[in-house]
């Protein structure tokens, strides 16, 4: 009988150390959420990379379950939202889906901002300039791990557009506030939607253009539904503004060693690393364009001179939007372009 109680007492121990070890090999579980398949560039070649790193480097005590295409519910607005609340630990979204809440991150969408198109540049900026004015700010409510831009904009229509006046009667989806300004100020009809909405839009006629950069399209088949794609020679009409986001609780629950993985694998080098590995994918897209036969307009600097002086005003109404909410606009602008030409090497 002794022997018996003994050899349970040895079993229920063993038991316990195999389940405190399984414990301790899976300390924290983290969902990301965001809005694209999975199969998309950025979610394959960013988001997925970035994550496996960590739960290597973790040693498998980091697991991070990803949820692509809004499998967790919502729309891609309300991601920021999942992300403060804690309806999730991570999210990657677009301020732009939230128009106005994050007036500082503006100053990269605006026409013309990313000089040289250089978004790996554009990127490190956006942090530094983030880090500057916006993680007190913009970013209060939540522990950022990225912040990036996508590559050059490119107009993606129906009918062909060279000139600034072939926007009139057309209907556009622009990403956001500030490009929404923009089109509206250049004759468009501008539509503001989610990029995952606008395969949809573009067959069923609602809209007749997108504006996106070459990347996305492949994931959302944009080369099958228009013939048309407009480039601006080596300047990028607008860009859009990314930021992948912690909630802030999540991120203190986590020990003190699993914190610092988390840290050195988020921040300035990510962020760059994500501008440029999004801005390489757009070869693929306009290669899957050319493939099809579709037409590709790349504007002559003398055409792209109309397009920058037409867009003068958004900027200027965009300063004076921010000012009445105490914030200086031109000193943003002139800032964010002096750390684009010094991460360009220029």
């Amino acid at each position: 009988m002794t022997t018996s109680k003994t050899a349970l007492g040895l079993g229920a121990t063993a038991l316990a150390l195999c389940l405190a070890s399984a414990a301790t090999a899976q300390e924290v579980t983290l969902r990301l959420h965001q809005f694209l398949p999975a199969q998309a560039a950025v979610p394959a070649n960013i988001l997925d990379p970035w994550a496996d790193a960590i739960e290597e480097a973790s040693g498998g005590r980091i697991e991070i379950q990803r949820f692509p295409s809004m499998q967790l519910g919502g729309a891609p607005p309300q991601l920021i939202d999942q992300v403060i609340d804690g309806t999730v630990d991570i999210v990657w979204t677009l301020p732009g889906y939230t128009p106005g809440r994050f007036p500082r991150t503006e100053v990269f969408e605006l026409p013309f901002m990313m000089a040289g198109g250089n978004a790996e540049a554009a990127s490190r900026a956006y942090w530094q300039l983030a880090e500057e004015t916006m993680m007190d700010a913009d970013f209060a409510d939540v522990h950022v791990l990225g912040l990036w831009v996508h590559g050059p904009g490119v107009i993606h229509s129906s009918t062909p557009i060279t000139s600034v006046g072939d926007l009139a009667g057309v209907t556009l989806r622009a990403p956001t506030r500030t490009t929404n300004m923009m089109f509206s100020a250049l004759g468009a009809t501008a539509v503001g939607m989610p990029v995952p909405a606008v395969p949809e839009a573009l067959s069923q006629g609602v809209i007749d253009a997108t504006v996106i950069p070459w990347e996305v399209t492949t994931a959302l088949r944009i080369a099958e539904l228009v013939e048309n794609h407009t480039e601006f020679s080596d300047e990028s009409l607008y860009t859009a503004t990314f930021v992948l986001a912690m909630n802030p609780d999540s991120y203190a629950a986590m020990p003190e060693d699993l914190r610092a993985i988390i840290d050195a694998n988020s921040g300035l080098e990510f962020s760059a690393m994500a501008g440029r590995v999004q801005q390489d994918y757009d070869t693929p897209g306009r290669e899957m364009a050319e493939d099809r036969g579709n037409t590709i307009i790349t504007l002559t600097p003398e055409q792209v001179a109309e397009w920058r002086a037409a867009a003068e005003p958004t900027i200027e109404a965009w300063i004076a939007e921010v000012g009445a909410a105490g914030i200086d606009g031109a000193a943003l602008i002139e800032r964010a372009r002096a750390l684009i030409a010094e991460n360009s090497g220029n």
